[in-house]
């Protein structure tokens, strides 16, 4: 097994066209076309989780945070970022991050941090817009149905919790083969009538390549009618953060215990939260408070995240809750989400978890 393998399937799994724009994610050191010899699941990537990939026999780390992440213009092993990507080089040992691509998907970081507080009918808090393109094509009637289950299984056709969703309409088409030609049906330089059916579905941009594959692979044309049109539409699969519901109310004191406990946290900073009741609650893993204001129109009762400033707090107003758990106190779960990722493709090779806590922070 190639360490390859892995990263292309996360690749695929966790796109890296959903990661922003000051974000590294991906392969960031390492050769892909090297064998697999084990790999280890980490939060970050320090000095530390190198020798401990390295006593067990690990030649590839998977993090969250990529150790590479601002310009790194030298390695002379000044700082700690030289000093881990020197010793991961020295070792032989590739990194892979999945940072805010993984934050993004509707199965990622926020997702495990709504399903460890307890909450139940979760959606994306805020879709990514422009992600959606609606795909028309024409082919032969006999032909649509093979055309629709191709596209189909290359994932278009989603919409919410629906699948294989499509518009189909029936008409006649026209062409007139030229002389270098080869066509399916008519004849080289007579125009020719066909009962087409023409397909409308929609796709996420990320799967561009792969929808438009499985069109050019499962239609019968030489030359393949189609349309491709930019949509406004949110994509509700992807974006920042999820909101839901407890499944019954909790005094919001006994409500920041239960987090507390649940998430073995020592302690939280939170707003004022004497009196009041939480029953609808949003969550973001990581640096989440540019999401305050979507929370408080989404009736969220209380916003759960990390590395809120001072002033952000007094942004909560009335009976809104605002909780900051600190940064990886809300994503130290997810060498687990990873872990369940890989486990899913590759179930014969079981990944090591990380048994160093990165956490920089310390409280007395």
């Amino acid at each position: 097994m190639k360490i390859k393998e892995v990263t292309s399937y996360l690749d695929q799994t966790v796109p890296l066209m959903l990661q922003e724009s000051y974000d590294n994610s991906g392969l960031l050191l390492g050769d892909e076309a090297k064998d697999l010899k084990g790999m280890l699941l980490t939060v970050d990537v320090t000095e530390e989780v190198v020798s401990e990939a390295v006593r067990k026999n690990c030649n590839l780390i998977i993090a969250h945070h990529p150790i590479i992440f601002k310009g790194l213009k030298k390695i002379t092993g000044q700082n700690h970022v030289e000093r881990t990507v020197e010793a991961a080089i020295k070792n032989d040992i590739a990194v892979y991050a999945a940072h805010t691509n993984l934050d993004s998907v509707d199965f990622g970081v926020s997702k495990m941090l709504a399903d460890k507080v307890g909450m139940q009918n979760q959606q994306v808090l805020e879709p990514k817009e422009n992600l959606l393109k609606k795909l028309a094509t024409f082919c032969p009637v006999d032909y649509a149905e093979k055309v629709r289950k191709a596209i189909f299984e290359a994932g278009a056709g989603k919409i919410g919790e629906y699948d294989s969703c499509s518009f189909n309409l029936e008409g006649r088409g026209s062409f007139k083969p030229g002389e270098g030609t080869d066509p399916f049906v008519g004849e080289k330089n007579q125009l020719h009538y066909e009962r087409e059916e023409r397909i409308e579905t929609v796709y996420p941009l990320y799967l561009e390549d792969k929808v438009l594959k499985a069109l050019f692979e499962s239609h019968p044309y030489e030359e393949v009618a189609y349309d491709v049109y930019p949509l406004d539409n949110k994509f509700d699969k992807v974006g920042h953060g999820m909101i839901g519901e407890l499944k019954e109310a909790y005094a919001a004191e006994k409500f920041l215990e239960k987090i507390k406990k649940e998430l073995g946290i020592g302690c939280i900073r939170h707003s004022t939260s004497k009196d009041k009741q939480v029953k609808k609650v949003a969550v973001c893993g990581g640096s989440g408070s540019f999401l305050i204001d979507k929370a408080k129109k989404a009736g969220a009762d209380m916003f759960i995240t990390a590395d809120m400033k001072y002033h952000e707090f007094f942004e909560a107003d009335k009976d809104f809750i605002l909780v900051d758990i600190g940064h990886h106190e809300s994503e130290k779960y997810t060498k687990d989400l990873l872990n369940q990722l890989i486990i899913k493709k590759f179930p014969n090779f079981a990944p090591t978890l990380s048994e160093i806590d990165t956490n920089p922070i310390n409280y007395l």
